[in-house]
């Protein structure tokens, strides 16, 4: 006799579940949730603007994972610098704290490079989707609230002339294919 195999809860499963809860309910819901983990806090405090600015606490994760001070044995960790763009993100609609934040990704993967010398191309090439989607997020913002960011994309652009990889060549090419204009 097979074995009936079921499948995975959706959230559509979840939602028919909470749909006839009342406030109260709900309430002791989304504290369950909230007590639950240390990123259901951050996602809570950042999508309501509550303690410090949620910029802040992200340029803060993004700077320890993209630019360690190697002497405290400190690792560059890439990864943990992307996921704090996505929590911040996913919890609140901002595309301007969004690009703020992969500028500020790219402004220190670059100073990294700078500060201590080639790394690999795994990492220039993170660093060049980051600057990629940034450039893509400022084509998206009002004109008035491009310029700044123009001014640092091309700034990291600038200062990475000497690094190899391939990765002065890739910010200059995605640089100047956006913005033709800027020669």
């Amino acid at each position: 006799m097979a074995i009936k195999k079921k499948n995975k809860p959706t959230w559509i499963e979840v939602k028919r579940n909470i749909k006839d809860f009342n406030k109260d309910q709900l309430l002791d819901l989304i504290g369950d949730l909230y007590r639950l983990s240390a990123d259901n806090k951050e996602f809570f405090h950042t999508r309501f603007s509550l303690g410090e600015d949620p910029l802040e606490s992200y340029r803060r994760i993004i700077q320890d994972a993209l630019h360690p001070y190697l002497e405290e044995n400190e690792i560059l960790d890439i990864g943990r610098a992307e996921d704090a763009i996505e929590r911040y993100s996913k919890a609140i609609d901002d595309i301007k704290g969004e690009t703020e934040l992969m500028v500020f990704f790219v402004e220190c993967g670059n100073k990294f490079t700078l500060s201590y010398g080639d790394i690999d191309d795994d990492f220039y090439d993170s660093v060049l989707l980051v600057y990629e989607k940034a450039i893509q997020n400022v084509t998206e913002l009002p004109p008035e609230e491009q310029k700044l960011f123009k001014e640092r994309l091309h700034e990291i652009m600038e200062s990475a002339s000497g690094i190899g990889w391939g990765y002065y060549d890739g910010l200059h090419a995605l640089y100047y294919e956006t913005f033709p204009g800027d020669h």
